[in-house]
């Protein structure tokens, strides 16, 4: 079976591009795994799966989608912090989703859909960092350098001077020392000057 490239599909490919390009810029700006290179062939492959099922008369070709959730897999890492990679693992599947729409054709919802992408990534980034600051939360696990429930009541005390909440989450001895996992939360600034201030708690030993 032969196609013939016509005018459109050139036109297809370049809008997948433009936008999967679009894409892959914020991505690369931010140092992510799926970068410029990696969104905009996400993009085009998705376009070009799309265009040769509709010229075989498949209609879309829903198993591009398939597909994309092993690339989206490859990019989500866990560890013991948390997990990382959910936001560019969503980036290559909506970019997938756009490159489909460019190949049926539907330029106007692509090119939507790539600047609505752009603005959710950027502006709910400056907003997901200004909730963070004002609202930031940090499990510490505290040290003593003694058994005394005292220096634990003391460091909540510095807690709560410090405008900050605190919730207990394991009080355990270890060698003769006390040991607290303590859940902070509240303005980072202020968690910054806890920090500073456990520096320098002579009865704290690690933290």
């Amino acid at each position: 079976m032969h196609f013939i490239l016509a005018s459109e599909d050139l036109l297809k490919i370049g809008m997948s591009v433009l936008c999967g390009g679009l894409l892959g810029i914020e991505r690369q700006y931010k140092n992510k795994t799926a970068g410029f290179r990696t969104i905009i062939l996400i993009t085009l492959g998705s376009a070009l799966f799309t265009m040769v099922a509709q010229k075989a008369g498949l209609g879309v070709n829903i198993n591009v989608i398939t597909g994309i959730g092993f690339i989206g897999a490859g990019v989500v890492f866990k560890d013991n912090i948390g997990v990382s990679g959910l936001t560019t693992a969503s980036v290559i599947w909506v970019a997938a989703a756009i490159g489909m729409l460019v190949g049926a054709g539907n330029f106007e919802i692509a090119l939507v859909s790539t600047i609505i992408t752009l603005l959710v990534l950027v502006l709910f980034s400056l907003l997901e960092r200004y909730i963070d600051n004002v609202h930031h939360d940090k499990l510490y696990v505290v040290v003593f350098t003694n058994e005394s429930y005292d220096n634990l009541l003391s460091l909540e005390k510095s807690i709560e001077s410090h405008h900050l909440k605190s919730i207990r989450r394991q009080i355990t001895k270890r060698d003769g020392c006390l040991q607290a996992a303590i859940l902070v939360t509240g303005h980072r600034k202020y968690i910054g000057q806890l920090d500073e201030q456990l520096l320098v708690m002579p009865h704290v030993k690690s933290f």
